[in-house]
């Protein structure tokens, strides 16, 4: 997951392969409450890993279940429904798929809780299911504004289950939602839901009503204004579930597919067959131009139509993916219309507002109205920083808008907010995305200059990938000697292709081979003799700027060593070639002996330093010097703090997302 402030896309190409999607979210924390609440032991598989499930499963463990979990699943051992003895303190996050549910259950057990969460979830309603709650006698108070979370649940003095329960459908399904997943834990008798306007996002009620009946509860539905839950209703636990990946998810790839790929992207995990409403974004996208195919647990998509054909669709059955919808309107033959779409306003934030804010950032024309949005397809394409507003499905969505024909980068700030359903979306999207126009910061420099550090800070700001060439010579030997190679020229061609494929990782300072950090390893004296047998091996040299050059990855690369922007990238984006005295990279140096406990004076080191710089800068191949477009940097009095300050102030200015543009 990208933790930066920013994520900056450059323009993507095209896309093509195969990608598998975590555990849908709706269906994750709706199993997790319902193991929570059945007797028994429940083996959850492939459950969503995210923010909101965490809130579920923190939730769970003050309400005294047992969890185990392992590489792929989770053991849940329910509490039977008894309401713990103690005032619970919950923090819901802005995880409505907890929040509605867990106080339909806690308040109907007669728990006495305190439930509130992060500001935007006390914007979020609560009315019609406290209302709901408060004609079966719950006593629940506002602890903030009316309507709106933080709530006091301070139990029942007896429930009334003979009259009709009354619940709008017109807000969120996930009242009812809620009261279907609590009141099997009260159902002495039949038990009726009535509901009040027409139900939306009908297809979220289809999943509870199935996950239901899989804990062993079969709801009674008359159309979808009546629901009773019969009379003796208990959760039995169904042993082992498989969670199904999330089909919401599956909407970025299935309009990736559409917008930028010929060969085709391929989905796992989720299919035609899914239980999840969702899943009908497919016959959207295929009205929109995509050819798509399926199976029961995949899909695949490509490009169809191109420009996509505009639509004018009600979307009230997928709510969630309609958003995609909208970012695919951008690329479209005319404006579409998507209609229906009131809940956006009372999710994560005002969906339909922030949906036509930040597509008229890249240049759109969009209208929009109480429950609808007109989007209409861009003709001068802008280059965007997008604001996410804490919103996941916002950041993923246009993300999409990276493909666009005037290849322009497109910035999304605060990118860990996808940790709420898909904590590794970027990573995934990069995995399918080409791009010709991959953005390399080349820092160059003499030995101690402090090259690695900065290189090393600079790509964690950028969420950038990092490369520390000059310790490849050190784990090329390394490896070579594990195989039980000798470092000659006998040995010189299988060198080089150990040395080609070298499965090195760079994780800020460390080294890591196949997994195993080497660090310490790779530094030691007799390593650099090592590197130095490696490196008059021609062919070596040649895998070794092959390796080099493989590092040039979306998001993008910050490349460390002496020929970085001369040799290996002359066509990096920003090229710094960073100097300090030979004084203060010996007191540098000696700092970091004497820590290892390593003795040492300044003075040798110093001389030693100088003799280094002169053979580097009088290489036949490759000598040390600043590139003629770099940025010189001299760090003999400047802070590592202040030297990144500096770097990034550099890139910031060469970006179109840089101080005083858009």
């Amino acid at each position: 997951m990208y933790a930066t402030a920013f994520l900056d896309l450059t323009a993507l190409d095209s896309a093509s392969g195969t990608v598998t999607l975590p555990g849908s979210k709706s269906i994750s924390n709706r199993v997790l409450l319902l193991a929570a609440l059945s007797q028994g032991t429940t083996e959850l598989q492939d459950l969503l890993e995210s923010d909101d499930t965490r809130v579920m499963l923190n939730a769970l463990r003050e309400l005294g279940c047992h969890l185990q979990a392992d590489a792929s699943s989770l053991k849940v051992t329910g509490i039977g429904g008894k309401a713990p003895e103690k005032t619970l303190d919950l923090f819901m996050g802005n995880a409505g798929t907890a929040m509605r549910p867990l106080t339909a259950a806690l308040a109907l057990m007669g728990a006495h809780a305190d439930m509130h969460g992060v500001p935007r979830m006390h914007e979020r309603p609560i009315g019609d299911l406290v209302d709901a709650l408060r004609q079966l006698g719950c006593r629940i108070d506002y602890t903030g504004n009316e309507g709106y979370p933080p709530l006091a649940l301070r139990g029942h003095a007896g429930l009334k289950l003979d009259k009709p329960i009354q619940v709008r459908g017109d807000v969120s399904s996930q009242f009812l939602t809620a009261l279907l997943l609590a009141l099997p834990l009260v159902a002495t008798q039949d038990i009726v839901i009535e509901v009040v306007g027409e139900l939306i996002s009908k297809p979220y009620i289809e999943i509870t009503l199935n996950l239901l009946q899989r804990f062993g509860v079969h709801v009674q539905r008359e159309g979808w204004q009546r629901f009773t839950v019969p009379a003796a209703s208990s959760y039995t636990s169904p042993g082992v579930l498989p969670v199904e990946a999330d089909a919401s998810s599956a909407s970025y790839f299935i309009a990736l597919g559409a917008i930028a790929s010929v060969e085709g992207v391929r989905i796992q995990g989720v299919g035609a067959e899914s239980i999840q409403g969702d899943i009908r974004f497919m016959d959207a996208a295929r009205a929109m131009g995509a050819d798509i195919s399926s199976g029961p647990n995949w899909v695949q998509t490509r490009r169809g139509a191109l420009p996509l054909k505009a639509i004018d669709m009600d979307c009230n059955q997928i709510p969630d993916a309609a958003m995609t919808l909208a970012v695919m309107a951008l690329y479209a033959d005319g404006p579409s219309t998507l209609r229906n779409i009131a809940s956006w306003r009372v999710k994560e934030t005002d969906r339909i507002v922030a949906m036509a804010a930040e597509a008229r950032k890249l240049g759109a024309q969009v209208e929009e109205g109480d429950d609808w949005i007109r989007v209409h397809p861009i003709t001068h394409w802008k280059a965007a920083s997008v604001h996410t507003y804490d919103d996941h499905r916002i950041a993923m969505c246009f993300s999409l808008a990276a493909f666009n024909p005037a290849k322009l980068p497109v910035r999304i700030l605060d990118p860990k907010c996808v940790a709420k359903t898909f904590p590794d979306y970027f990573e995934a999207l990069f995995s399918l995305s080409k791009s010709s126009q991959v953005p390399v910061i080349a820092i160059d420099g003499p030995t101690a200059s402090g090259k690695g550090t900065l290189a090393a800070l600079v790509a964690q700001q950028l969420g950038y990938h990092y490369l520390d060439s000059g310790a490849l010579y050190r784990l090329t030997a390394f490896a070579a000697l594990q195989a039980g190679l000798a470092l000659d020229t006998a040995h010189e061609q299988a060198i080089a292709d150990l040395a080609r494929i070298l499965p090195v990782e760079f994780q800020g300072e460390h080294v890591l081979l196949s997994g195993v950090n080497v660090s310490e390893d790779i530094r030691t004296e007799q390593a650099g003799m090592n590197a130095s047998k490696v490196s008059v091996l021609p062919l070596v040299r040649q895998a070794l700027v092959d390796l080099q050059l493989s590092f040039r990855r979306l998001p993008g690369l910050v490349a460390d060593g002496r020929d970085m922007g001369t040799v290996i990238f002359p066509d990096a984006t920003l090229k710094v070639f960073l100097t300090a005295s030979a004084e203060k990279r010996a007191e540098r140096r000696h700092k970091q002996l004497i820590s290892k406990g390593i003795s040492t004076t300044i003075d040798v080191l110093r001389a030693d330093l100088t003799a280094r710089d002169a053979r580097d800068t009088q290489r036949s191949v490759a000598p040390l010097k600043p590139a003629q477009d770099a940025l010189p940097m001299d760090n003999s009095s400047l802070s590592i703090d202040s030297s990144v300050t500096q770097v990034m102030h550099w890139w910031q200015n060469k970006q179109v997302f840089g101080p005083g543009r858009t």
